[in-house]
């Protein structure tokens, strides 16, 4: 892995949402990631590999892959499918290529540098589109959303799984307190206050699931669904590229 950069002091929320923050931060991204999820974030992916729907010897593509945790677990619970997984940090998929290779995933599991507003593959080549804890980070979601129905084949399914800030219920205000409180402070102890501070603010700003059920619909899926998980922490999103094409 190419060694780890410091995150500008000067740099804006945009900056801060792309592939050289996560560059930065690679090395302990999982580390966090299972503390301030509370060791929740695994059971999370689980939930959305199974509303995948992977059919014998399907085609995935994990998109925002990271350091591959999705895709992994995709790959792992159906033994017969290949899994792409794209990302715009070259540091992130380094330490996923190591993963991989621990778990003896190669080939089945390819990890590529792409960015999700513009995808390098052809319309028509995935089965499922996955994405865990990245769609917040794409400045420009509907054009994401509409290249993950491009290369969906008909019928394919789309699962994202996303935080979220609960409104509502008996346990909302604790849970916004994990948010604002827990998670950057946790996260500056052990990564980088900046990079943290700007994961509570990105969570947010990410809008309601009502609302993001209708992004998902508008840019061409049916059947689009939001499920909450954990009292309303993460969102799990389900939508299907219709069998013709809108």
């Amino acid at each position: 892995m190419s060694e780890e950069t410091t995150m500008d002091p000067q740099a804006t929320d945009a900056q801060l949402g792309s592939g050289a923050m996560f560059d930065a931060i690679a090395g302990r991204y999982d580390r966090v990631n299972r503390i301030v999820s509370l060791g929740l974030d695994q059971g999370w992916r689980r939930r959305t590999v199974a509303a995948l729907g992977v059919p014998q010897g399907g085609r995935v593509l994990d998109l925002a892959t990271g350091t591959a945790d999705l895709a992994i677990a995709i790959a792992e619970a159906h033994p017969t499918a290949d899994v792409v997984g794209s990302d715009p940090s070259r540091n992130m998929l380094a330490i996923g290529r190591t993963k991989v290779t621990a778990r003896e995933l190669d080939p089945r599991v390819v990890l590529e540098e792409a960015d999700a507003v513009s995808l390098p593959y052809p319309d028509e080549t995935f089965d499922g589109v996955s994405m865990a804890f990245g769609i917040r980070n794409v400045p420009d979601r509907p054009r994401a959303l509409r290249e993950a129905l491009r290369v969906l084949r008909p019928g394919g399914r789309l699962a994202i799984l996303e935080l979220s800030e609960p409104r509502r219920g008996a346990l909302a205000h604790l849970a916004r307190f994990h948010v604002h409180t827990v998670v950057p402070t946790v996260g500056a102890w052990l990564s980088g206050a900046r990079e943290y501070r700007y994961l509570e603010k990105s969570i947010a700003a990410f809008p309601p699931a009502e609302e993001f059920v209708q992004t998902i619909a508008e840019a061409g899926f049916e059947d689009a669904n939001a499920e909450g998980l954990t009292f309303g922490v993460v969102h799990l999103y389900t939508a299907r590229r219709p069998a013709e094409r809108r």
